[in-house]
């Protein structure tokens, strides 16, 4: 499960976004202060009360990795589309392109200065400076080339074509930068401060290739060889429901006994930020009918379906049962926390994939990171599937139930002796929006440590956006 995002530092170097002594989002530490130990608790306070997890059926038990290796064995992957270079940004070149053109087009100054012969500027010293006249100037834009001989300069500006005959720019700050005649006090050696035709890309040389992320570079590439539109992998459509009697929409105040919906608008954003194309449809309806139309019609429109919701490994509720009914779908348990009951299954006409995670916000979050996230970008044609992990030493003792692996929101920052310190922002009994807010990472426990001590070394997951 541990990997790195395409451009995170790979060797362990510091991770963007996270400063030294300073909480990410959070509160700044003056510098050399290292945030204080709390009194240690006891090891059985907070420890969540799950079952163990060999007294779960061994028919719907199943480990972190399995439940992931299913579901990204059986996510699609998108046929390539041609965008506009502009739309394409962000995207993975899915073609090779080759440049039909030079570039440079021409040979050109590099800068501004006066286009020479280099033999006739080799001597030159600021004691016994080179005096040449200077027959013209060469601007950028202008189309029709000048030509120079010895004892002759010509005033060009960067971009400019290279009159005839010279064969280097003398800068412009190492002349008295006469307009009659120059007096040059060095002389660059020959092809100094000249782009050459070709010297970029020569025609038929590849200019961007397969599996290239398009960026602004990029795109200015593309656009210098003539490229309008390319073909790319497309970002996956992503539908994201919810499912459960108790929800409201934001816009209603919820009455008692109800919830307000929040994870059709927190899950849409996390997909947006993977790179997916992510539509929030919404609290599914709960009329069986009304229920299976909805359902059908975001699997005719998407490339993966995700359902947050209340669900139990081999008891069905409308929900399951409407899904069953699409196609072969399995919830089981896995060993993890929060959120151990997760669904996978591929539903409709078209075998679309179907993921059903927790319906509590903190544990939809985290069951997104570990299952979603790393969909997406398989989707999407990444090499990197999964964020970069680090190890940080804990600040606070950690408990985590046996036999599941432990996810906590932290906070982890820089210490001024080195390495990342993590604090974690709960005990992972209690499920709070604020204070998943404030947290920057996730700290990961695997399933056979049930203790971790202050100074212990642990896995942390950092968790920045787009990364």
């Amino acid at each position: 499960m541990t990997g790195k995002d395409d451009g995170t530092d790979g060797a362990g170097g510091p991770i963007p976004g996270i400063r030294d002594t300073q909480l990410v989002d959070g509160p700044v530490r003056p510098p050399g202060e290292v945030p204080p130990l709390p009194t240690p608790r006891s090891v059985t306070e907070g420890v969540v009360p799950l079952p163990p997890a060999e007294s779960v059926p061994l028919s719907v038990i199943c480990t972190v990795e399995r439940h992931l290796d299913e579901i990204l064995a059986s996510v699609p992957q998108p046929d390539p589309i041609e965008l506009a270079v502009l739309d394409a940004q962000g995207l993975l070149c899915a073609e090779e392109v080759i440049s039909q053109r030079a570039l440079p087009a021409f040979d050109q100054a590099a800068l501004d200065g006066y286009a020479v012969r280099s033999e006739d500027v080799a001597g030159a010293r600021p004691n016994a400076p080179v005096s040449l006249a200077v027959v013209g100037e060469s601007v950028a834009g202008a189309g029709v080339p000048s030509s120079i001989g010895p004892g002759l300069a010509v005033r060009v500006a960067a971009g400019a074509m290279l009159p005839a005959g010279a064969d280097v720019v003398v800068p412009a700050v190492w002349t008295d930068q006469g307009t009659v005649r120059v007096e040059v006090l060095a002389g660059p050696p020959a092809g100094g401060y000249v782009r050459r035709t070709g010297d970029d890309v020569a025609p038929g040389d590849p200019a961007v290739q397969v599996g290239t992320p398009i960026g602004p570079a990029q795109i200015s590439l593309l656009a210098a060889v003539g490229r309008e539109r390319v073909a790319v992998r497309p970002r996956p459509r992503i539908a994201v429901l919810c499912a459960g009697t108790e929800l409201v929409d934001v816009g209603t105040a919820p009455a008692p006994g109800q919830v307000v919906d929040v994870n059709s608008y927190a899950l849409a954003a996390a997909a947006r930020d993977a790179g997916a194309e992510a539509y929030r449809s919404g609290i599914l309806p709960t009329d069986r009918r009304r229920l299976t139309e909805v359902l059908e019609s975001q699997l005719l429109r998407s490339d993966l379906v995700l359902i947050a919701g209340t669900f139990a490994p081999g008891g069905f509720d409308m929900v399951q049962e409407v899904l069953a009914e699409l196609g072969q779908m399995q919830f089981r348990q896995v060993t993890m926390h929060p959120g151990p009951v997760q669904g996978f299954g591929r539903l409709g006409r078209d075998q679309v994939p179907v993921i059903c995670i927790p319906g509590e916000p903190v544990a939809a979050l985290v069951a997104f990171e570990v299952f979603v996230r790393p969909a997406i970008r398989l989707m999407l044609g990444k090499r990197q599937l999964f964020r970069r992990t680090v190890q940080a030493v804990a600040g606070q003792p950690l408990v985590s139930p046996l036999g599941y692996r432990q996810y906590l929101h932290g906070t982890v920052m820089r210490h001024p002796d080195g390495g990342y310190v993590v604090e974690p922002v709960g005990d992972g009994t209690d499920a709070l929006l604020a204070r998943m807010a404030r947290a920057n990472c996730l700290i990961v426990i695997d399933e056979d440590v049930t203790e971790v001590a202050a100074g212990a070394l642990v896995t942390v997951m950092p968790l920045l956006l787009g990364g």
